[in-house]
């Protein structure tokens, strides 16, 4: 039984060795584009793009693992054509010509990064930043930048200002919607962070567009915004989210929308193929909702998590992908940490750090504590991240009290959850 691997990100090498470690004994081959072997992405927008990290250092695996697992690595193809049979065999074939056949295949083929569609976005020095050619690029343009302007609050976009405000090049955040990271954070969250980012210097402007990117001489010279302001700029950033690379799936056949559709087990429409990561739309891994909607995650936790139990369902074990999702960011000191998947209109309960710098804001749903986001706070964050993944809850009131931490407050509430579940 050959297992053929479509994609060489933190999803796929993780599928491989779980595989093997599971019992797979055929050949296993995992296919890249890139020519590098496989590497960590979260560091390209910190570390990597400071010059603090090289390329080496961000391996996931090195090439013993390869080699003891039984895992035949081809980097720099691009694989451009599925045929899939009815038992969910058949042959996959790259922009070279390279043929592969497998008796089951998984797609791990990741995102590509969210073009602007507006006048301009072609021209020299404007970038995005997804792999380590976007960074190594970013890193050349921002050794000799004079201003920045960063297209998009989210993640990627606050990481790269971040780094880019410590490098001392004046930056510029712009954000179409009313806060930073809008759909990820609530608005105190945000406004905690945005706040954090004008102190060290960066500009923060939210609630507007860019219409235009105009150039001179072929490079961009300046961002034109919605309300009629002009920022200068020899560098533009474009951080507007990424679109899941499912080409090769729409075009076997599969059910795509936002995303490869699996369910639990990471299976696709077919019944046969696997899809796992960043490209793959799945039902909500959270414990306890038995009516969460879909969603696509994108994040080094999922990718693990998810990629372990598709493995499970490769070898024939029923172990469904369930899980707190979480997730974090480093931006220059402020390091953001989110456990759970929170909704707009969840309740916002505040809890000020016991140290400057910190804050923890707690998602409620109704009664249910539903997700966190701590800014420097680990403590928190695996506080709660532990309670979600038992069930535990913990009131509001409660919870507003900052006498005791939350690791203490969930304790309590634990000992007494075991205290009652014990009545007769």
């Amino acid at each position: 039984m050959n297992l053929l691997i479509v994609g060489a990100g933190q999803a796929g090498v993780q599928l491989a060795g779980s595989a093997r470690e599971l019992g797979w004994e055929g050949p296993i081959t995992l296919v890249g584009q890139e020519p590098h072997a496989p590497y960590a992405r979260p560091p390209l927008s910190k570390a990597f793009l400071k010059g603090e990290a090289p390329l080496s250092s961000l391996a996931l695996r090195s090439a013993a693992f390869f080699a003891d697992k039984r895992i035949d690595l081809v980097t720099g193809e691009h694989i451009d054509r599925i045929d899939l049979a009815g038992d969910g065999a058949g042959m996959a074939t790259s922009a070279t010509g390279g043929r592969w056949r497998f008796d089951r295949l998984v797609l791990a083929t990741g995102a590509r990064s969210r073009r602007l569609p507006i006048e301009g976005a072609d021209l020299d020095g404007v970038l995005s930043l997804r792999d380590v050619r976007d960074a190594q690029a970013l890193a050349e343009r921002l050794a000799t930048a004079t201003a920045v302007v960063v297209i998009g609050g989210g993640f990627i976009g606050l990481e790269v200002a971040a780094t880019a405000a410590a490098a001392g090049v004046p930056t510029t955040v712009v954000e179409a919607a009313p806060a930073l990271m809008n759909r990820v954070v609530s608005t105190a969250t945000a406004d905690i962070i945005a706040t954090a980012h004008r102190a060290v210097g960066i500009q923060i402007r939210t609630g507007l567009r860019p219409v235009r990117l105009r150039g001179t001489d072929g490079a961009v010279a300046a961002v034109d915004l919605d309300n009629g302001e002009e920022l200068p700029a020899d560098l533009v950033v474009i951080g507007v989210g990424a679109r899941p690379r499912d080409e090769l799936a729409r075009a076997a056949g599969l059910h795509c929308a936002n995303g490869i559709v699996v369910d639990a087990r990471s299976l696709a429409s077919d019944g046969h193929t696997i899809a796992i990561g960043d490209c793959a739309n799945l039902p909500d891994p959270s414990p306890g909702w038995d009516d969460a909607p879909r969603v696509r995650l994108e994040s080094v936790d999922n990718a693990v998590e998810q990629a372990t139990s598709a493995a499970a369902t490769l070898v024939g074990l029923h172990r469904p992908h369930r899980g707190v999702p979480w997730f974090w960011s480093d931006q220059g000191k402020l390091k953001l940490q989110i456990a759970g998947l929170a909704r707009p209109d969840d309740e916002v309960v505040l809890r000020p750090g016991r140290r400057p710098g910190q804050h923890t804001v707690l998602r409620y749903r109704g009664p249910r504590l539903v997700a966190a986001e701590c800014v420097n706070s680990p403590a928190d964050f695996l506080a709660v991240r532990r309670a979600l993944g038992e069930g535990l809850s913990l009131p509001r009131t409660t919870a507003r009290d900052t006498a005791f931490s939350l690791k203490e407050h969930l304790a309590i509430a634990q000992r007494a959850d075991i205290k009652e579940s014990r009545r007769p």
